[in-house]
């Protein structure tokens, strides 16, 4: 027996989304989305302003309103690139289960209905004898 790994099998949707997670832009939207939504990007951003206001600026707040507007507005695409992929991903997902249960749904009616006519087969030939 050899000890070679079998690479998983996955979900058709979720291969169809780690081969577009390979895309350049889309590695670095999620880097961005990831790290936006730690705590690290709280404490960065504490320091970042307080230093700021206390230190460097001596009216701070018209160009701190325009830079977090801005990062703000950043931010939210972000976060929307994010949501569309999951509803992509989703949709994908729901599609292909679709699919899946329908042609189970037919493999199932066909099964019956050979079931039912050896039933009928059966009964005949018992009758028969």
């Amino acid at each position: 027996m050899t000890d070679v790994a079998t690479p998983p099998v996955h979900h058709p949707a979720v291969a169809h989304e780690l081969a577009r997670a390979g895309h350049a832009q889309l590695r670095i939207a999620d880097l961005i989305t990831r790290f936006a939504g730690s705590m690290p990007f709280v404490y960065v951003h504490v320091v970042v302003f307080a230093t700021w206001m206390l230190v460097f600026e001596r009216s701070p707040w018209p160009t701190l309103t325009l830079i977090v507007s801005l990062e703000a507005i950043f931010l939210s695409t972000f976060v929307m690139i994010g949501q569309n992929r999951q509803a992509a991903f989703q949709q994908l997902k729901a599609d292909h289960d679709f699919v899946a249960q329908e042609k189970e749904l037919h493999v199932n009616t066909d099964l019956t209905r050979i079931i039912e006519r050896l039933v009928r087969e059966i009964h005949e030939t018992v009758r028969n004898d």
